[in-house]
């Protein structure tokens, strides 16, 4: 994913390679994707319907940066921001961020305070990753508290040209109302698209009937340099 740049013309030849090495490390792309249902860390985001989505990135010597996009349900949509660093550790890659959720707009009056931001840490070695994202600062405090902890890990393999994936991922929630759960996520893919099988143990309400259903769903994305 190398960034197409115009490098100003120079006297000099050596200026002008030294130029385009450094222009070389940089990197911008981009991405889109189409779900059937926008599920997060085992629940439905986008009430059960299909979301579009996309983003863009930029990266420089291990160093990124960017921004993603999601349509919810109704006009309303997800933005998030988010850098970090990640890196090779012998054989094993480590990626360290700070991510950001927002939530611009909302047809309901009082709009609810739904921005939340996490700092996380991603562990991978082989076919095995594992990673802790934690809550650092929350617009609404009504809900839970900060302070909530998630943690996953998954395995993932090839068999054949089709990959095959298992996660599982739990979410503790500091104080509030929410409830902790676990959840469960097996996965089939092939070239860009993705047909995954999700569960979660969470405590239906009288708000939340289903929540704790099995979903079916079907994605594709699709990465692309600039």
């Amino acid at each position: 994913m190398k960034v197409k740049s115009l490098i100003a013309t120079s006297v000099l030849a050596a200026s002008a390679v030294a130029s385009s090495v450094a222009m070389a490390e940089h990197e911008f792309s981009g991405n889109v994707g189409l779900t059937s249902n926008y599920i997060w860390r085992g629940f439905t985001q986008s009430a059960d319907i299909s979301a579009i989505s996309g983003g863009i990135d930029y990266g420089y010597k291990g160093f990124y940066a960017g921004t993603w996009l999601s349509s919810l349900e109704s006009s309303n949509y997800e933005q998030d921001w988010y850098a970090g660093y990640g890196f090779d550790l012998g054989p094993t890659s480590w990626d360290i961020g700070y991510i950001m959720y927002t939530y611009p707009i909302d047809n309901t009056d009082p709009a609810p305070e739904l921005d939340f931001s996490e700092v996380y840490v991603n562990f991978g070695w082989q076919w095995l990753s594992a990673g802790a994202a934690y809550t650092v600062d929350k617009e609404d405090a009504s809900v839970t508290d900060d302070k909530d902890l998630y943690l996953y890990a998954s395995a993932d393999f090839e068999v054949k040209g089709v990959g095959l994936g298992v996660l599982i991922g739990n979410y503790d929630f500091d104080g509030g109302s929410a409830g902790d759960y676990t959840h469960y996520k097996l996965s089939l893919s092939k070239d860009d698209f993705v047909f995954a099988l999700e569960k979660n143990d969470a405590e239906p309400s009288e708000y939340y009937l289903g929540v704790d259903d099995p979903r079916f769903t079907v994605s594709w994305s699709k990465s692309f340099d600039f």
